[in-house]
């Protein structure tokens, strides 16, 4: 029997942004989702995303508004209708505004779809109402500062030359389980070119698992192993000189500075061995085709920006940009130019206001002066495709802010998630399957479209058109709340000099790639003069002048023993897919990786639970002891939702809304904690 099918792409928020091909066995319904043809992905899919129907069809998806008739946080809803909710929502900010100023009012989005229609409806409504603004940090802003602060440019040597490479380096990511495509091109370089792969990580991941060497190195110490092996490179004769004089700015000085960050240096501060600090530089200073991929795990530090910096420092003291397969990349995102003046409302003059760290949300909603930068309490906010109650740093106080009985919230969800239970007004958001949008990737160089496959379900909307009836019970005018989503993204792409929406659909995709000269910076890195930064400028003070190690983490200490990270799960997205039955069952429980003899010292053996903790909370988890990782690291894995903790509290309480230097920039993986041993049912009988 033939199943029909129709293309679509994937909306989340991951660097390989995958076309699709979905099956459509029945009207209104989807089935089994495969991957389509693109170069990059090569027509796999992730296991997730495969059996997505378990969440467009999940009973438990949103389908109608719902108003609040408990207290907040309770989950007590009763149905309104369209009109009824968004004639509320438009009140409620209007009232806001005319008390207190526009700046009031808070829209807060993320990335819950990377589709740019979708996601930037929000912003255009915030620039013509002159509501507050957005530092979007919580994910990329300190990896991105630091990659930029020495190419000057965001993007980086095309992934598909991986197969000429022969050393890859994996650092701070874990692509077997976050971007499987990636490790399709490395096992190509391993069989066709005998290809090393090395990983630096600070827990033993299942790309880890893979790799010829695991540098398992402590959190935060990812600057110091940079510079240990550029002091290899320069001492023993393995830096291209030539290339550094060509371009980059000052590497006498780096070479000077590098004299005293020896391996040994390196090794009290990484807990690696100069033995695997020496082999590891040895092998990439040696390897000319050596390709890097920087990950985001290890800028999610207070000093995570100036250890990218320091990592993104290594090709350029070998040379590696010079070769087919060597480099570097972060992020293939600046390589797509779109021309952004519809989709956020450019062309309208924009009143001077404040902006608002989403990262730190707890903060800002707890009136901390600082955050509010001047202005008014926030007293209203309209939240899209984000869950900050879950996912943004120090939990507690997100729920605290979000509590108030001053703050009116709406939150349009596909799920009722964490947030959701808080706000005054629920709105039933569409899911990438139900509506049209324009994608670009920051993992490869595709640009792409995607019409609707079936029918909103239920009563469910997008984002696009939620904020143009808003936009219109608000006074709000501009073109791109009179258009329909497939001609916003025609006229995007027309004003982009790029193919229109039903050409670029025919297509399949266009891809936007640099070519050779451009990807590698011989034409030039993105500053002015040119030249990649050794000595960047950081505008800020107390920041090293060249690469170093930056000691300001919060570092483990005599209460607190442990440094908590907390990496992805391959079975959710942030809380992503955490609703999939079989998603949960597959991840199992929330567990802490520990290893054994931190386990045996603890008294936990596999399966026990253990209370970790810090000034802000604890939490309760099941140990799980894990050879390869750092002794007095502790990882828990992917954000489960609170009610999944025996203790009813996640792993974000524990995490700190500290801002990353110099920039900004969450920081989950930097918190130090303790650990106990816990018998539940011994504190319940000494509590009666």
């Amino acid at each position: 029997m033939t199943v029909n099918t129709a293309l679509s792409v994937c909306p989340h928020d991951c660097p390989s942004a995958c076309p699709l091909v979905v099956e459509l066995p029945e009207p209104g319904r989807i089935g089994r989702v495969h991957g389509g043809e693109m170069a990059y992905t090569g027509g796999v899919v992730c296991a997730k995303v495969a059996r997505y129907a378990e969440r467009v069809h999940h009973p438990d998806r949103l389908t109608t508004p719902l108003k609040r008739v408990g207290a907040k946080g309770e989950g007590k809803f009763a149905p309104i209708s369209w009109d009824e909710a968004l004639d509320e929502i438009a009140l409620r900010l209007r009232e806001a505004a005319d008390r207190l100023g526009p700046q009031t009012v808070w829209p807060y989005f993320y990335a819950g779809t990377m589709g740019h229609v979708q996601q930037s409806a929000i912003n255009r409504l915030r620039r013509i109402m002159g509501y507050s603004e957005q530092a979007k940090t919580i994910c990329s802003t300190a990896a991105s500062t630091g990659w930029m602060a020495g190419t000057g440019a965001k993007w980086g040597v095309d992934p598909r030359e991986i197969p000429e490479s022969d050393l890859i380096v994996i650092w701070g990511a874990n692509p077997a389980a976050t971007q499987v495509h990636l490790m399709g091109l490395i096992n190509q370089a391993r069989k066709q070119r005998g290809a090393k792969l090395v990983v630096v990580d600070p827990y033993r991941t299942p790309t880890a698992e893979k790799a010829d060497q695991h540098l398992c190195l402590r959190p935060g110490t990812d600057g110091a192993l940079a510079c240990a092996v550029m002091h290899v490179m320069f001492r023993d004769d393995l830096a291209d000189r030539a290339y550094m004089a060509r371009y980059t700015d000052c590497p006498e000085r780096l070479e000077a500075h590098l004299q005293s960050r020896t391996p040994q240096w390196a090794a009290a501060i990484t807990g690696l061995s100069v033995d695997e600090i020496e082999a590891f530089a040895r092998l990439y200073g040696a390897t000319k085709r050596s390709y890097l991929r920087s990950g985001y795990g290890y800028s999610r530090s207070r000093n995570g920006s100036v250890n990218l910096h320091a990592v993104s420092c290594l090709p350029a003291v070998s040379g590696a940009w010079r070769h087919k397969g060597g480099g570097a990349c972060q992020s293939m995102g600046g390589v797509f130019d779109l021309r952004r003046t519809l989709l956020d409302g450019l062309d309208v003059p924009a009143a001077p206001v404040r902006i608002l760290d989403m990262s730190r949300i707890g903060p800002v909603l707890t009136h901390d002066p600082k955050d509010l930068a001047g202005g008014p309490a926030v007293t209203a906010m309209l939240v899209q495709n984000s869950n900050p109650a879950t996912v943004a740093p120090d939990s507690g106080l997100v729920r605290r802010g979000l509590a108030r009985d001053d703050l009116f919230l709406a939150v349009h969800e596909q799920f009722m998630t964490e947030t959701a239970r808080f706000a005054d007004i629920v709105l039933p958001a569409t899911t990438s399957m139900e509506h049209a949008d324009l994608y670009t990737s920051y993992g490869h160089t595709f640009l792409q479209v995607a019409k609707p496959v079936i029918a909103p379900v239920g009563e469910s909307r997008a984002n696009h058109r939620v904020i143009a009836e808003l936009a219109s019970r608000l006074g709000a005018i501009h073109p791109g709340f009179e258009m329909d989503e497939w001609e916003m993204i025609d006229q995007v792409l027309v004003a982009s000099d790029l193919p229109g929406a039903e050409e670029l659909h025919v297509l399949g995709g266009l891809d936007c790639a640099k070519v050779f000269e451009d990807a590698h910076f011989l034409s030039g890195f993105g500053h002015e003069d040119g030249r990649f930064r050794f000595a960047p400028e950081w505008k800020a003070e107390g920041l090293p002048e060249l690469p170093d190690h930056l000691a300001v983490t919060d570092a483990a200490d005599e209460a607190h023993p442990f440094r908590l990270i907390t990496p992805p799960s391959r079975h959710f997205l942030n809380t992503s897919f955490t609703e999939m039955p079989t998603s949960r069952a597959q991840a199992g429980r929330p567990t802490a990786l520990i290893h054994p003899e931190d386990c045996a010292a603890l008294g936990a053996a596999e399966g026990d639970m253990v209370r970790i903790g810090n000034s802000k909370a604890d939490i309760i988890v099941h140990a799980k002891p894990l050879a390869g990782i750092a002794r007095g690291v502790v990882a828990v894995e992917g954000i489960w939702p609170d009610g999944f903790f025996a203790g009813g509290k996640g792993v974000n309480h524990l995490t700190s809304a500290d801002p990353a230097l110099p920039g900004g920039g969450a920081v989950f993986h930097d918190t130090k904690v303790w650990l106990r041993a816990c018998h539940p049912e011994r504190e319940r009988g000494i509590s009666a």
